[in-house]
């Protein structure tokens, strides 16, 4: 493999590692905001302190999302150009860190939403929110619950 080959395969796997850390980062963001805005809420007895927790949350698992299609689009060029030194036909071109032709064969961002590594996390999340958010709400609605 040539020197100008492996500088490009290791520019792009910079790439994907960048992506890959800001996925981690992104769920790391997500549980922390998700905990405290609960915590906060339990101790307020605020049901709307909870649902706050909602929008970063939800926002955070569409950008974990884009950050997941983005390192899937990289790794599809970088098996392009293993491709092209293997000597099969490929268009890329020389240091070039362009995903556009390959946005019909990787996933969308939609799709990438619910893919196996974004989801399960994600939906946790949003759903526990929405759980506790649900149980201050009654418990405001009905009162303190006193034992006889």
């Amino acid at each position: 493999m040539d020197d100008k080959l492996s500088t490009h395969l290791e520019l792009i796997q910079a790439v994907v590692a960048r992506q890959a850390g800001n996925s981690f980062l992104l769920k790391g963001w997500s549980v922390t905001l998700a905990a405290g805005l609960l915590a906060l809420g339990a101790s307020r007895s605020s049901a709307a302190f909870s649902l706050i927790g909602l929008f970063p949350a939800v926002a955070l698992w569409g950008l974990d999302a884009y950050y997941l299609r983005q390192e899937r689009l990289f790794r599809a060029l970088y098996d392009d150009v293993i491709a092209q030194s293997a000597g099969e036909a490929s268009h890329v071109k020389p240091f070039s860190m362009d995903t556009a032709s390959y946005r019909g064969s990787v996933a969308c961002w939609l799709e990438t939403l619910f893919s196996r590594s974004v989801f399960p996390l994600h939906a946790v999340v949003v759903a526990v929110i929405t759980l506790v958010s649900m149980i201050l709400l009654l418990a405001n609605v009905i009162g303190p619950m006193t034992v006889r």
